[in-house]
């Protein structure tokens, strides 16, 4: 690999043989160095490949300012959410988790602490990526020294979320799941039970009803029919999802369509089949 660039003396960028533009980490890559050299391959201990060009100037830049420690940490922990999840993540994790990581641990060392209001709905409606937070911040404390607030576990678990979905959506999404069910449940005067298939079921069909609603986004409205023997056979699961359609068209300017309403009251009937 030859160095493109220095960033400090233990950070460069190369070009590998085949032309790939690489981050490379390691006590002293750059020491001493000049462009055009090449990479001592004994001094490597890492090397990044991100193909999006501004997400790598963006992680570049903060290679610079961040602690080698914190960026460490940051790929450990991206490495364990590999895993857990088994999902694809956007490339962009790389900077909003190690940018995220530096800040809170600066906000820590100036006894800065921030409470994350969602942390109870986000460990319940996307336990794994919760439990990648909680792994964080061992990792942190362990590699660092320093003990962070269980409220930070759903935050790294939001950049997880957003890095799932590729888009910045997570904490609105989290907000009109809660909505959601809150009328569902002030409807039917009950608690769910969140340990049920049924609910589960229903809470995924809500994350994605909730993105499609924050994207403006429908599915094909052409159920009419279809949704008439659905009002008819589960009248009441059809009232409530009628509620959640004027909620919504009030609160977030989203129209639910026909097919909408049906997917909603099939959940809800299933969830609350045992009720009445």
């Amino acid at each position: 690999m030859l160095i493109q660039r220095i960033l400090n003396n233990n950070a460069v960028i190369a070009q590998k043989p085949h032309n790939q533009i690489v981050l490379v980490l390691g006590a002293g890559t750059g020491y001493r160095k000049s462009i055009g050299e090449e990479v001592d391959d004994n001094l490597v201990e890492k090397v990044l490949e991100i193909h999006d060009p501004d997400t790598f100037n963006r992680f570049t830049d903060l290679v610079i300012k961040v602690p080698e420690a914190e960026i460490t940490v940051s790929e450990k922990v991206i490495n364990f959410a590999k895993i857990k999840l088994g999902k694809k993540l956007s490339e962009v994790i790389y900077v909003d988790l190690t940018d995220h990581i530096h800040s809170t641990i600066e906000r820590h060392n100036e006894n800065l602490v921030l409470r994350n209001s969602l942390k109870w709905d986000i460990a319940r409606l996307y336990p794994d990526e919760y439990e990648v937070g909680q792994k964080a911040l061992q990792i942190i404390q362990k590699d660092i020294g320093i003990k962070l607030v269980d409220d930070e576990a759903a935050f790294i678990a939001l950049h997880f979320i957003n890095a799932e979905s590729g888009n910045d959506l997570a904490d609105d999404i989290v907000k009109i799941v809660r909505e959601v069910e809150q009328i569902v449940k002030d409807y039917f005067h009950t608690e769910l039970d969140e340990n049920s298939l049924s609910y589960y079921r229903f809470v995924t069909h809500l994350k994605f009803f909730a993105q499609r609603c924050l994207l403006k986004q429908h599915y094909d409205d052409e159920d009419e029919a279809l949704l008439e023997i659905i009002q008819q056979k589960y009248a009441k699961s059809y009232s409530c999802a009628q509620k959640i359609q004027a909620f919504i068209s009030n609160k977030y300017r989203y129209r639910i369509n026909n097919t909408e309403v049906l997917y909603l009251t099939v959940h809800i009937n299933r969830l609350v089949k045992n009720l009445y």
